[in-house]
């Protein structure tokens, strides 16, 4: 994805909804899949095309090619990014406006952390104090 800084907190909460359903399909998906996989909205055919139009023109999707759709076809559509690269910058942009220590204490009062998940992170940590 082509968006810098604060332009990725700038997707509306329906737009990572519909990505959100396209990280899960792993797969190129036609509007109408993005409906149909779309358990929890209520979409119309004419909201999920401007939700579409608005993610292609934010270069947070990309067109991958076509589909037979009854007597037509129709386009498909992938994420330009992973779901884990995408929440990645999306978290490096608020880093940038708190403190790492204020985001991981956090994220540690919400989440759930198992023993192998901080074993991880520390691994992390060194190999970072190691570059520095």
């Amino acid at each position: 994805m082509e968006l810098k800084g604060d332009d990725k907190m700038k997707l509306t909460v329906n737009e990572i909804a519909v990505l959100e359903v396209m990280w899960k399909a792993e797969r190129p998906l036609t509007g109408k899949e993005i409906i149909e996989h779309s358990v929890d909205k209520s979409w119309k055919d004419s909201s999920i095309h401007i939700l579409i139009n608005s993610l292609l023109n934010k270069g947070a999707i990309r067109e991958s090619g076509f589909v037979r759709t009854g007597k037509g076809y129709g386009r498909t559509f992938e994420p330009s990014e992973s779901g884990e690269v995408y929440y990645a910058e999306v978290l490096a942009s608020i880093v940038e406006k708190t403190s790492v220590i204020t985001l991981f204490s956090a994220l540690f009062s919400h989440g759930k952390i198992t023993k192998d998940t901080i074993q991880e992170l520390e691994d992390l940590l060194a190999k970072k104090k190691q570059e520095l």
